[in-house]
């Protein structure tokens, strides 16, 4: 009797915003998911807010207060409705914050029983508005492009971690400027003598360094859509908000 090998069983990959969108509200798998979004997308959440008129330290402080709001009350069934990537869903979120923040201060300043003193123009000592920039991109493309930001950092730092588990850590940050178009004054000759290898061997090792930076940034916008949903398609608009 002849024995049939067996085929290896397909393997599904779960995204985190996956796991987020197809769990029920109060899951700890779920929760866990999106907190590790939360704390990898601060930082466009920050530059939304700021570009919305808040300075540098309030943006911050906002920022935190509504990751705290979006983790301890967020209805994770919403979300399963949603099944849209996490970048959009992210935005769309913090604009109700913003609009929530808003009718909050409307509410405060009208104050019930509370008395407004008009403030002369004469005694208004606050700065002016600056005019408006018209070259400024909305706060919407500016959260985008500070995503694709933190999506090239994201998986710079992950291949930097790669690096020196493999003892390449020098190495690494000498040939890092060609992977971020920093590249100064210094040719690829002269790491080669600086590493101690041919410029062949640097121009492979820059090539395959490359390659994974890529597999990386693959990686992590992959981890913010739904299962389903075209990576090339993320990838090509966060190349094209990049500008």
């Amino acid at each position: 009797m002849t024995s049939t090998a067996q085929k290896p069983s397909p393997t599904f990959v779960t995204t985190r915003w996956t796991r987020v969108a197809a769990a029920a509200k109060g899951d700890t798998d779920a929760q866990t998911a999106l907190s590790e979004l939360c704390e990898i997308y601060y930082q466009p959440v920050v530059t939304f807010l700021r570009c919305t008129g808040n300075p540098e330290d309030r943006s911050r402080d906002l920022t935190h207060e509504f990751f705290a709001q979006l983790l301890k009350h967020q209805s994770l069934g919403n979300v399963e409705r949603e099944r849209g990537k996490f970048r959009s869903y992210l935005l769309g979120a913090v604009k109700h914050f913003v609009a929530d923040q808003r009718d909050r201060s409307r509410a405060a300043k009208r104050g019930g029983d509370k008395e407004h003193v008009e403030l002369k123009p004469a005694t208004d000592t606050s700065p002016g508005m600056d005019p408006a920039d018209q070259n400024a991109l909305s706060p919407e493309k500016e959260f985008d492009r500070q995503w694709a930001l933190t999506v090239l950092d994201q998986a710079l730092t992950d291949l930097a971690t790669e690096q020196a588990a493999a003892g390449k850590s020098r190495q690494f940050e000498l040939l890092k400027p060609w992977l971020t178009g920093d590249t100064d004054a210094r040719s690829q000759a002269e790491i080669a003598a600086t590493l101690e290898m041919n410029e062949g061997a640097v121009k492979v090792a820059i090539h395959r360094l490359r390659k994974r930076f890529r597999a990386l940034v693959k990686q992590a916008v992959t981890q913010t859509l739904p299962d389903g949903e075209s990576v090339e398609s993320e990838l090509g608009y966060l190349i094209s908000v990049m500008g």
